[in-house]
């Protein structure tokens, strides 16, 4: 059967490597997992199965741009698959529940945030599901390069969703995190499909270039390759503009790429060149996840990459067709500081942890939070507030019980009797008893489930269920807001100083792999071996040739790369005057300065109390992004 569904709906004659294998599992009831470098066709392992398992197949992807990628090629195909995302308006995705519901909608792709909003599982919880898809499951595990705590979740709504089988995809996973994603969902290490990582029609070259030089050379490098599809890699929005600007003025067709720029505006851009109407895109790691374009001729990092997986998967997007194709790094070591800066940045202070400690204290045996506001109140950005509750879970200190909505109103179209008159016995009873306990205002309806509960002894779960129906009728115009995370807190709680002092730790363990990811990354480049095989041997790949012979190791031209003078400190004065208007904004919200919120001031890291500040607005802000975070916290 799966040789005759990849001829009918998708046209080939024979699977990829790893591809019959995965499909097999699937279809014989176990789950499964598919390492496949980039562009080897992945989708193919859950879009066939999709077809012939009876049920839906609910895909989890990290990406909204991917997502939209992956429905084009479906439909293309006559395949029937929707999203439900944040850009739907609500009749739109009103529309998509209404096909799933029908059974019209055979693949269905959410992002993990959408399993923690209440309406959606209560929609979800009642449509049989045949499998589980997580795309760039390598987010799962704490030791990948991309972690998201959300998706420590996914066995768990696995479990309540009561789903049979769970397919993993990724690109990017050593041996120890496929090891660990693989256990978190309890697949047989037969089930495992790994196909290698090397691609013998990329040439990867390193050249060790000076800042000053990159932006001539890149110029000479594009302008021999005129309209060569290409994607220039640089680390911060700002350079994207300024490379972008340069390339424009010498008649290269290009646009910058990055995330400050409006959704429409990206997409257009991304069209644009899917369509061979830009030739060059210079972009920060934004862009890429989405990108199935198959002759992309060139891949060039302007700036050294975040990590040896981040240039694993961007130098991946390069010759999907299977036509020679160039990797190239302009390397120097001149923005190490920007990319461990990030990493600092991103570490939430003894301090800020202790705030969020003494809320949990605080709440007694039930915790019911709304991260945006813990996030301003204990100055922790949002990534890192979901790594340091997933580290609290882990301690068994909080565990997630469920989220809900702290405000639950609607508006009536049709009148309250008529409304209930569509409903008799037991049903018309429960329909004016959640009447009867809404607060009602001119025009909204707030519902009090509690007095719902306790007037009538209806639960929650069956009172928004029916809001649902009622809206799906066009009856009601629902709306939800705030959303609220409930925790049970372990009783007794144990001495919290010692859990403060193992959380710091384990953010500080996490904040030295991350460095020395960048130290991987820089021996990589300079490794006087051949590129291809040292990139495969760091993914557990044994079986890439020695000697690739299309890498600038193997042509002789080893990189050496310098390290770099960083500009002067500014002198213990000046950083003083930097320093004094954000000081005395602090004092002014109640909050203490601490070196460690000076050093992300003038490196230009935002953090919840600087935007609260207005800090972007002081003069000092930025102003030693180049310097050591390190060295620079020490002279705050």
């Amino acid at each position: 059967m799966p040789h005759s569904l990849l001829q009918q709906h998708f046209g080939f004659s024979e699977f990829r490597p790893g591809q019959q294998q995965t499909i097999e599992h699937l279809l014989a009831g176990r789950s499964a997992a598919a390492i496949f470098p980039t562009g080897s066709g992945k989708s193919l392992c859950y879009q066939l199965p999709a077809l012939a398992l009876p049920n839906l197949t609910l895909v989890i992807s990290p990406l909204l741009a991917l997502m939209q990628d992956q429905l084009a090629f479906l439909h293309s195909k006559g395949i029937p698959a929707a999203t439900i995302d944040s850009t739907q308006s609500y009749e739109q995705s009103q529309q998509v529940m209404r096909q799933v519901r029908d059974g019209e909608i055979k693949i269905l792709m959410i992002s993990v945030e959408r399993l923690k909003n209440e309406r959606f599982r209560n929609f979800i919880g009642q449509i049989p599901i045949s499998l589980l898809v997580v795309d760039e499951a390598h987010c799962i595990s704490e030791w990948g390069h991309n972690f998201r705590p959300d998706y420590l979740k996914l066995p768990h709504y696995r479990q309540s969703l009561n789903i049979e089988r769970v397919l993993l995809l990724t690109a990017t996973a050593t041996p120890q995190v496929i090891d660990d994603m693989a256990a978190k969902f309890a697949i047989d290490p037969s089930c495992i499909t790994a196909t290698g990582f090397y691609r013998c029609n990329l040439d990867l070259g390193v050249e060790a270039v000076s800042p000053e030089q990159r932006l001539p050379y890149l110029q000479q490098h594009l302008d021999s390759r005129r309209e060569q599809p290409a994607i220039v890699y640089v680390t911060q929005q700002q350079s994207a503009e300024q490379v972008a600007t340069a390339l424009k003025q010498t008649g290269h067709h290009v646009a910058a790429y990055h995330a400050g720029l409006e959704h429409p505006l990206r997409m257009r851009i991304q069209q644009q060149f899917m369509a061979g109407e830009l030739a060059v895109i210079v972009a920060t790691i934004a862009f890429g996840m989405g990108v199935d374009k198959a002759d992309i001729r060139h891949v060039i990092h302007y700036d050294l990459p975040k990590s040896i997986e981040n240039y694993s998967q961007e130098i991946g997007r390069a010759g999907r067709d299977g036509q020679r194709s160039e990797c190239l790094v302009l390397a120097n070591q001149a923005n190490r500081s920007v990319l461990e800066n990030f990493i600092y940045g991103d570490t939430p202070e003894q301090d800020s942890i202790a705030r969020v400690l003494t809320e949990v204290s605080q709440a007694g045996p039930q915790w019911e939070l709304m991260a945006n506001q813990l996030s301003a109140s204990s100055n922790v950005r949002p990534l890192p507030l979901r790594t340091l509750l997933v580290y609290l879970e882990m301690a068994g200190l909080i565990e997630s019980k469920y989220s809900y909505y702290a405000e639950v109103k609607f508006k009536l179209k049709v009148t309250e009797t008529e409304l209930a008159n569509r409903f008799q016995g037991e049903r018309k009873h429960f329909v004016e008893a959640l009447f009867a306990s809404c607060q009602k205002a001119r025009i909204w309806w707030q519902v009090d489930f509690e007095a719902l509960y306790q007037g009538y002894g209806a639960e929650r779960s069956r009172a928004l269920t029916a809001l649902d129906y009622f809206e799906q009728q066009g009856l009601i115009e629902l709306q939800t807001k705030q959303m609220t995370e409930v925790y049970q807190v372990q009783q007794p709680l144990p001495p919290l100083e010692p859990v403060l002092q193992q959380l710091v730790q384990q953010f500080a363990s996490k904040e030295h792999s991350e460095v020395g990811r960048i130290e991987q990354m820089l021996a990589l480049l300079q490794t006087p071996e051949c590129l291809s095989h040292a990139l495969a041997d760091y993914f557990g790949d044994s079986a890439a040739p020695q000697q690739c012979g299309h890498c600038s190791a193997c042509r002789g031209d080893v990189a050496t790369l310098a390290a770099v003078a960083t500009p002067p400190m500014a002198s213990p004065e000046q950083i003083a005057q930097w320093l004094a208007p954000l000081q005395q904004a602090l004092v002014q919200h109640g909050w203490a300065y601490t070196p460690r919120i000076g050093a992300r001031f003038l490196t230009g890291l935002p953090s919840p109390w600087l935007t609260k500040v207005k800090a972007r607005q002081m003069p000092g802000y930025g102003q030693q992004e180049q310097q050591p975070f390190a060295q620079l916290e020490a002279q705050c």
